[in-house]
């Protein structure tokens, strides 16, 4: 996701796309375990991914914009 799409959704929404990243990150990491990961760089992406919601989510916390 880019930064741009992220800072358009909303607090709830973001704090959903948190917790469905972090399920699909621990599917992946369980999927490592078994050998069967196809695509080894999405740990990558989905780890950048929620790092940016967060930070998005802390900028907002300071800001108290809950928008």
């Amino acid at each position: 996701m880019k930064i741009q799409e992220i800072r358009q959704l909303s607090t709830d929404d973001l704090i959903q796309k948190e917790k469905s990243l972090k399920k699909e990150l621990f599917d992946l990491r369980y999927q490592r375990k078994l050998g069967r990961v196809e695509k080894p760089a999405n740990f990558k992406s989905i780890k950048r991914d929620i790092a940016r919601i967060l930070t998005i989510l802390n900028e907002r916390e300071k800001d108290g914009n809950p928008s």
